[in-house]
């Protein structure tokens, strides 16, 4: 589909709301690319994040639509007014200094949102945002919620309680693939559906796929499964002792894993490139990608690597990672924390050049079917649906 039939037939004010907007992470990156995209096609577009983070995203000084803060860091977290400590006078002031920082949140996003034009659109790409949100005027707006993580991930954790309180009083909430759309309904939620991310790039050249490197790109943090991905490859370099595995990220789990892979014993083959504001050349420079994570929604890095004829090797931890990978046609997958099955992967696409190039090359064809035009024209449909 070409861009001039992607371009949106009415202009909107479209607000998306994250937990921040310059943390380092797939979520922001993808807020800001749809931001880019929305913008691109003639809707005016404000980025609006609970806080600011510490480990940043690399993000252009001029971004071209505008960002908001609520506040300058995390605000406290709620902490009940119960028995002794309701009592307590320093728990008081904390207590009454949160609500009044909260009020003034709420009437600032109040402010923002009253800026919009009909038919204006609110985006929560994240659960927690939602607190704020309810509280605030959005009169006269369309509001949609979105998930960025599998339904296994999110009812494991202390996020199914916060999409079963606050989604059902959207007016759509999106997951990331129709799987998990239907686990929701199956759930008892039926404001349902889903929006799988856009591929943001295709690189001019694909990756040569010529160097003995395997890639691994993702914040450090227990999500990522980075311990797991030092496990598996304990496996496979005794097998390998000519291929190197480059581990692109930053996070709170750095000094905990250059540990681990001491004690492993892999540092002859293990690279730690820290972060990278260039994953089209951290790619070209690979032959293989690897993806460990024990939790995923719809994962930007390995659509990247497969646009850039790399092929994939990844725990099937979450249905957007079987969206996107075909098994056995342009990828690998493995049970999920099955350290040994993912080893395999591993030792068959690093020791079988032709299966590489062949799964390279579809994998970068077959990825294509997310290109952010088609994404676009969904997100179009779905606003002129919402809107009737």
């Amino acid at each position: 589909m070409s861009t001039a039939t992607a371009t949106a037939t009415t202009a909107r004010d479209v607000f998306l709301v994250s937990n921040t907007t310059d943390e380092l992470g797939g979520v922001t990156a993808w807020m800001h690319q749809m931001a880019r995209l929305f913008k691109r096609h003639g809707h005016r577009v404000h980025a609006i994040g609970v806080h600011r983070a510490d480990l940043k995203l690399s993000l252009p000084d001029d971004l071209g639509y505008p960002v908001t803060s609520l506040y300058a860091e995390h605000p406290p977290t709620v902490r009940p007014m119960t028995g002794l400590r309701r009592l307590h006078p320093v728990a008081r002031r904390r207590e009454s200094a949160r609500l009044a920082a909260k009020r003034r949140a709420v009437d600032q996003l109040s402010e923002i949102f009253r800026t919009a034009r009909p038919g204006g659109v609110i985006v929560v790409t994240q659960v927690w945002p939602m607190e704020w949100l309810r509280a605030a005027d959005t009169a006269g707006l369309t509001v949609i919620g979105m998930s960025h993580e599998s339904y296994a991930y999110t009812k494991a954790c202390h996020r199914y309680r916060w999409v079963r309180h606050n989604y059902p009083h959207v007016d759509r909430w999106l997951t990331l693939t129709q799987e998990d759309a239907d686990q929701w309904i199956a759930d008892g939620m039926h404001n349902v559906g889903f929006m799988p991310n856009a591929l943001a790039h295709l690189p001019t050249v694909p990756s040569p796929r010529s160097e003995k490197v395997v890639a691994s790109i993702g914040r450090l943090h227990d999500q990522k499964g980075i311990d797991m991905l030092l496990d598996t490859w304990a496996q496979v370099a005794p097998h390998r002792p000519d291929w190197t595995l480059r581990v692109y990220g930053a996070g709170v789990e750095e000094d905990e894993r250059k540990r681990q892979c001491t004690l492993l014993g892999l540092n002859r083959s293990v690279r730690w490139m820290g972060r990278t504001d260039d994953v089209p050349g951290a790619l070209a420079g690979a032959s293989v990608f690897v993806q460990s994570s024990r939790g995923e929604g719809f994962p930007l890095a390995l659509m990247e690597a497969m646009a850039s004829a790399v092929p994939c090797a990844a725990f099937d931890c979450a249905p957007g990672v079987r969206e996107i990978v075909q098994h056995g046609e342009d990828g690998l997958l493995a049970p999920p924390g099955d350290t040994g099955a993912l080893a395999d992967r591993l030792l068959r696409l690093t020791g079988n050049p032709r299966m590489r190039d062949a799964m390279g090359e579809r994998a970068r064809q077959n990825v294509q079917r997310f290109s952010e035009e088609e994404i676009l024209r969904r997100w179009e449909d779905l606003f002129a649906l919402l809107e009737r």
